[in-house]
């Protein structure tokens, strides 16, 4: 592979250089924007890619968003996102997600050119959180991406998370179902009582159809809000339906 210079105007100290001969793909590609000047609500992203031109394009689609903060090398090690840029989930990428998802400093999002379902749970094992397609990946996408990650969420293709559901479903319906087991975080109690909120009815005349006390009735609903941290009652709603819970 021929060397790759990239250059965005150095200062006395060398500052805004890069050169990176022969790139190592389990090392990141890193930008000169932000440092240790950055303002502390931008989100520091180090970017990682085994074809130059990949990176490249991350890089160009990023670097003027004051949202995110593109780090070094030398500081890529505390970046609070790592984004993985490949054409396909292939074992040099898969290799470099497992030695990210051992750095807790860091969450990981992917953009792959082919992301196809049979991929889907390697790639989840692998500590990506979010995942998008390389031609859906607009600038204002990568951002969302990155800051859904910052903010603790995961972001998948809505055809593949309509798939994983259904796996999801079949799985509990199959294997757990019969043992009494499930996935949800909600008990069937829960479940049952917040799409009675979500019908509209109030504590008593939820009490009156699960033959349950007003009191326990309050108490499962405070419960399951607490347990997810959640505000109240709509929001609790509002949780479970994201999440296909009800």
């Amino acid at each position: 592979m021929t060397s790759v210079n990239t250059q965005h105007g150095a200062d006395s100290s060398g500052r805004g250089r890069t050169s990176v001969p022969q790139h190592d793909p389990s090392r990141p590609w890193s930008n000169v924007e932000g440092g240790a000047n950055a303002k502390p609500d931008r989100v520091s992203v180090a970017i990682y890619a085994q074809d130059p031109v990949l990176h490249a394009g991350a890089t160009h689609l990023l670097r003027q968003r004051p949202e995110v903060e593109l780090l070094r090398d030398t500081e890529a090690d505390g970046a609070r996102i790592s984004l993985v840029v490949a054409d396909k989930l292939d074992d040099p990428t898969v290799q470099l997600l497992r030695r990210l998802q051992r750095n807790s400093a860091t969450r990981t999002g992917l953009v792959v050119g082919r992301c196809e379902i049979g991929a889907l749970q390697t790639m989840i094992e692998c500590g990506a959180a979010a995942v998008l397609r390389r031609t859906e990946a607009s600038q204002d996408r990568l951002v969302n991406l990155i800051c859904a990650l910052a903010r603790g969420e995961g972001v998948l293709p809505g055809d593949l998370l309509g798939q994983l559901l259904d796996h999801v479903g079949s799985l509990q319906r199959m294997m757990l179902d019969p043992r009494g087991l499930t996935l949800s975080p909600l008990t069937a109690r829960e479940s049952d009582m917040l799409r009675l909120v979500a019908d509209g009815y109030d504590t008593a005349e939820i009490a009156a159809k699960t033959s349950y006390s007003e009191r326990t009735v309050k108490n499962v609903l405070h419960e399951v809000a607490t347990r997810l941290g959640l505000r109240n009652r709509a929001h609790a709603v509002g949780y479970a339906m994201r999440h296909g819970l009800i």
